[in-house]
């Protein structure tokens, strides 16, 4: 069995043995697991870092290439094994099953393509595909080469896709025609044409033929997948990669302007993402174990591809949606596959909640052995629902929290292992140094306390940068509380020291598991040539768990409709995403702000949860009147 298994915590007593030396020794203890990887050399610095900087390196002068960690080591021992079945969008559809070899070879033979086209390592290449299991694959082939990939999610618009490629510099872009999304299909095409009039650095789009739908083509710049792989050969070898190398760019919505491209390397986030999958969900191999999410998502990056391949697992990657034929497809594809961890957003959960249980019974749910959930808290009755009518009250429960930006999984109990908690995370994972500080970034030093998390010391898979802006990296994550990351979430702390993630404490939204910045939204609908300004909130939804609402000041000739409202909708939908695109719009003729000229978003937030007794003192804004009006509009509608 793979070495790394033997780092598996299996009893709460060795949870507290990894947790005390991960503590006290955190070199010797991260060291030892990352020795039950394959190097090409070995490091010579565990960790260097200066959170002042900010700077963190892990296993400095290591040489590496996470390739042969995902797949030839195992392909070396169990060349058979299944790495993945994919679950197409149609049930009718034909369903796809890859070994270790199999996948194997076809990255190495699209790896062979990339280099036939110029790209090398450090090249950014951009991936915007549905799930499918070339986007694995076209993923892997970048790393096998050391090019560093920055996959965008497939719903994104053409504006925000362009943004993306731009921010990288991307030399080369991966796509597909179209895309199976339910009963729907996306021209991923015509999405990928109109953002690349304004990308000069991509000079080939690859596209691979998913839906055979018709689409525009420039034989300069254009070229099928099957033609580009065409006669190359299944060998490639990997090029080595020092461990602080960047593996991937990926983007996160910023608080303020435009979107973060965070960087992970190579070393580090390896050796986390498969420690933390293994234990989070206490894999063996011989299980299936299938993760809801897209690989746009950092949740499909970790824990669908390198952290699952690092430790030899078998997935199920699936290309639909939930309710797609029927609201039972979760549940079809569980018991088809026999899945034993089950790993979806607390979103999907509150959906399927909404539907008959008649829709679950005669589902046989006796494989599962752990349910995860990602993506933001979940509610209680979400839990709930999971617990009983999924886990039948016997099968743990891990609500994980962790973002972009830390790569793995931060806060979690380990399934079945350590004590689970509803609605709380519970405690940090060994190696991470979670604490809760003030306003003032004081301590909290009783057990049992709320205030704003932090973490005070590396662990391998943080982000290393911004791509292009370090500065903007240290502003955001280590200038609130010097010599502490700040994760921009509050938590409260119970007596027993389990964590619950209360929510952001900076402007951005979580959105069905999505983190959406308020200020790319505006900014969007400020765009709008009928609006002056504008200022976006979450407010609680009973399914996405929060929902977007605007507030938009229009030019005084211009009359409140639901044309208009309609419109600023699809701005942002054109420029961001059908995910960023406001579920409320109320046209309002001011907006609440100090006297020095901020808005007062803390109460639009109350007023749109229509909490009208919770707006404290408004007497001290500018214009107290405004709020009367917002509320007023509110209670009419």
């Amino acid at each position: 069995m793979n070495a790394l298994y033997d780092h598996k915590i299996t009893s709460v007593s060795d949870f507290e043995i990894a947790r005390k030396k991960a503590i006290d020794s955190p070199e010797v203890f991260w060291s030892e697991i990352a020795e039950t990887f394959e190097w090409i050399k070995p490091w010579d610095t565990v960790l260097q870092y200066d959170w002042s900087i900010p700077k963190t390196e892990w296993f400095l002068g290591g040489q590496l290439n996470i390739t042969v960690n995902c797949l030839d080591r195992h392909v070396a021992t169990h060349p058979d094994r299944i790495a993945l079945y994919w679950e197409p969008n149609n049930p009718d559809d034909i369903a796809k099953t890859y070994t270790y070899k199999e996948l194997l070879d076809a990255v190495n033979q699209f790896a062979n393509g990339l280099k036939n086209q110029g790209i090398k390592k450090g090249d950014r290449v951009c991936i915007y595909m549905p799930m499918i299991p070339e986007l694995t694959i076209a993923v892997l082939a970048c790393a096998r080469i050391g090019a560093v990939h920055s996959v965008v999610f497939a719903g994104f618009s053409s504006s925000a896709l362009a943004a993306r490629i731009n921010d990288a510099q991307c030399a080369l872009l991966i796509t597909a025609d179209g895309a199976f999304r339910g009963d729907k299909i996306i021209d991923l095409k015509a999405i990928v044409d109109e953002a690349l009039t304004d990308c000069p650095s991509i000079k080939k789009s690859v596209v691979f033929q998913r839906t055979f739908s018709e689409v525009r083509w420039d034989n300069r710049s254009d070229v099928w997948w099957h033609d580009f792989v065409e006669g190359l050969s299944t060998n490639c070898q990997p090029t080595p990669m020092e461990a602080e190398d960047p593996l991937f760019i990926l983007y996160t919505s910023g608080s303020t302007g435009k979107p973060k491209g965070m960087v992970h390397s190579c070393g580090g986030y390896m050796v986390y993402t498969a420690y933390s999958f293994m234990n989070v969900f206490q894999y063996t191999p011989g299980d299936v174990y299938w993760c809801t999410a897209d690989i746009g998502w950092i949740t499909g990056h970790s824990y669908m591809v390198y952290g699952p391949l690092a430790c030899g697992a078998t997935s199920v990657h699936f290309e639909g949606v939930p309710s797609y034929p029927k609201w039972d497809r979760f549940w079809q594809i569980c018991e088809k596959y026999k899945v034993n961890q089950f790993y979806t957003a607390p979103t999907a959960i509150r959906a399927l909640a909404k539907h008959p249980t008649k829709i679950i019974e005669g589902y046989d749910f006796s494989q599962l052995k752990v349910l995860g959930s990602v993506g933001e808290p979940i509610n209680q009755e979400a839990w709930d629902w999971y617990a009983t009518h999924i886990g039948k009250n016997k099968t743990p429960i891990v609500d994980t929290w962790w973002q972009t930006e830390t790569g793995g999984i931060l806060i979690s109990s380990l399934g079945g292992v350590t004590p689970g908690k509803a609605i709380f995370a519970t405690t940090p994972l060994p190696g991470v140094q979670a604490a809760l500080v003030d306003e003032k970034g004081n301590p909290i030093i009783e057990t049992a306390g709320e205030g704003i998390l932090t973490v005070n010391y590396p662990w391998p898979s943080i982000a290393r940068t911004i791509y292009g802006d370090h500065q903007r990296y240290k502003e955001v994550y280590f200038s609130a509380f010097p010599g502490r990351y700040f994760p921009g979430d509050g938590a409260l702390r119970d007596s027993e020291g389990n964590y619950r993630i209360t929510g952001r404490v900076d402007d951005v939204v979580i959105v069905s598991g999505h983190n959406l910045g308020t200020a790319p939204i505006e900014n969007a609908i400020n765009a709008h040539p009928d609006v002056v300004e504008s200022a976006v909130i979450g407010y609680p939804h009973d399914v996405k768990g929060n929902a977007l609402m605007a507030y938009a000041i229009v030019y005084d000739n211009i009359a409140s409709s639901d044309e208009l409202i309609q419109s600023i909708r699809q701005t942002v939908s054109d420029q961001i995403g059908p995910i960023a695109k406001p579920d409320r719009v109320l046209i309002v003729s001011g907006l609440p702000k100090t006297r020095s000229g901020k808005i007062m978003r803390r109460i639009l937030r109350k007023l749109a949860a229509g909490e009208f007794d919770a707006l404290g003192d408004i007497s001290t804004l500018l214009n107290p009147e405004v709020v009367e009006e917002i509320k007023a509009a509110l209670t009419k509608k």
